[in-house]
């Protein structure tokens, strides 16, 4: 597993960018995660959209939530969920760990709501794991990583993981929501939408067979 050394951190610039675009993107499943707790909400107003050509520093914007044991959780939990792969680099590598903090500390009400289920998720994940293995989460092998997440991702978990596993759904979202609007991650799919090109050859005839135009 990579130390937090060995990771690559944004600039402010960058994760401002990619959280507004994993806002726009990313399918909200239960609304009820989006409510807004507003004994979360710290700032008084938002104040002025930030400046999208400069690099801000963490903190500038907004204070991050993370503590240095919570990020090493967060890049664990990552790369269970999005590992590397033949042809794709982990969450974690990608910086997703990063679009987390950024998203939940953000002062927004429709952030508000993870902010509480994602600190109280990645407690929960270390205490299961030392209960289990006498380890916090990211110090356990990958096959105890994963044994622990396979229970939250259970059809039917069991009662006494059912708050967890709300949280583990919750943070699969926002993990898949922040790997896939990197440019490595649009790649993994092949998503060529956003893209400079010289001329326009039209939709295929394909599509426009499928729309009735053709």
């Amino acid at each position: 597993m990579s130390t937090p050394d060995d990771l690559p951190r944004m600039d402010r610039r960058k994760a401002l960018q990619w959280m507004l675009t994993a806002t726009a993107t990313m399918a909200v499943r239960d609304p009820r995660l989006f409510a807004a707790d507003a004994s979360l909400v710290k700032a008084q107003g938002y104040g002025p959209d930030p400046v999208m050509v400069k690099a801000y520093k963490p903190g500038d914007v907004w204070p991050l939530t993370l503590a240095e044991p919570q990020r090493r959780t967060t890049r664990a939990l990552c790369d269970v969920i999005m590992p590397a792969d033949e042809t794709s680099p982990s969450a974690s590598f990608l910086g997703v760990p990063d679009f987390i903090d950024e998203w939940i500390s953000s002062p927004y009400p429709a952030q508000a709501g993870d902010h509480r289920l994602v600190l109280d998720g990645l407690q929960w994940i270390d205490q299961e794991a030392s209960a289990r293995f006498g380890k916090v989460f990211p110090d356990l092998t990958l096959e105890q990583q994963t044994a622990i997440c396979a229970d939250l991702a259970a059809a039917n978990p069991l009662p006494a993981h059912k708050k967890a596993a709300t949280f583990f759904k919750r943070y699969r979202d926002l993990t898949a929501g922040g790997y896939y609007t990197t440019p490595e991650g649009m790649k993994a799919i092949g998503y060529v939408g956003n893209m400079p090109s010289g001329t326009f050859e039209g939709p295929p005839i394909e599509a426009l067979k499928h729309a009735g135009l053709a």
